[in-house]
């Protein structure tokens, strides 16, 4: 399965929904009214993850866009699911890249492991790496479901913070969002401000889908 993934971006002005939609758009419209009303408060997000997009809104348009790359992280473009990248055989040797040349895709951190799980990766056909890569694929496929509702919760709680963090009832309605409470959630954080309501449901909606639901559902390959 190959999952097509266009992140969008939403900002607010306030608690008021500015402008929503790819990230050209929805900076330029920034841009804009930060020039109208140079003292109103905004505030630009990632719409999936709710990571918060910092960008120079100075210059021209042209100069705006032409910055943002820089501004948003890199794997705020990366698509969430998408398998359609082949696997590589990593048992068979590679031909040379040339002196100091890493392999493409392959990022070097480090790994904190106990001696006896060293020991046991290393007797693994391949080696550590490669036993290390099998294994993550493998939970990854595994735990769908429970890897979306923690997403989903990460990115819900990360917008309340921003956009509700000194609202009433913050502090129930997060507790209510980890637990998985529609009915409580819904009602404590039904005084704040609509917009904000609208998006917050829509971010929550799948930690707030009991986990026997979503492992019934049919969702994307990790």
């Amino acid at each position: 399965m190959t999952a097509s993934f266009s992140p969008e971006f939403v900002a607010f002005e306030g608690s008021r929904c500015l402008a929503q939609g790819q990230l050209a758009h929805v900076a330029l419209q920034v841009k804009a009214a930060t020039e109208a009303r140079p003292l109103a408060r905004f505030m630009m997000f990632n719409a999936c993850s709710s990571e918060i997009i910092d960008f120079d809104h100075r210059g021209t348009p042209e100069e705006v866009l032409a910055r943002l790359g820089s501004a948003v992280p890199a794997h705020t473009a990366e698509a969430p699911f998408n398998d359609s990248v082949n696997d590589v055989d990593e048992s068979k040797p590679l031909a040379p890249a040339g002196p100091g040349r890493p392999r493409l895709g392959v990022v070097a951190r480090e790994v904190t492991l106990l001696p006896r799980h060293w020991a046991w990766l290393a007797s693994q056909p391949g080696g550590a790496s490669v036993a290390l890569r099998k294994l993550v694929e493998q939970a990854r496929r595994e735990s769908p479901a429970q890897d979306l509702r923690r997403l989903s919760q990460e990115s819900a709680y990360r917008f309340m913070a921003a956009m509700a963090g000194s609202m009433e009832g913050f502090e129930e309605a997060a507790r209510a969002l980890f637990a998985a409470d529609r009915v409580r959630f819904d009602a404590l954080i039904a005084p704040w401000p609509q917009d904000i309501q609208t998006h917050l449901q829509r971010v929550a909606q799948v930690a707030l889908t009991p986990l026997e639901k979503l492992t019934d559902m049919e969702l994307p390959r990790a």
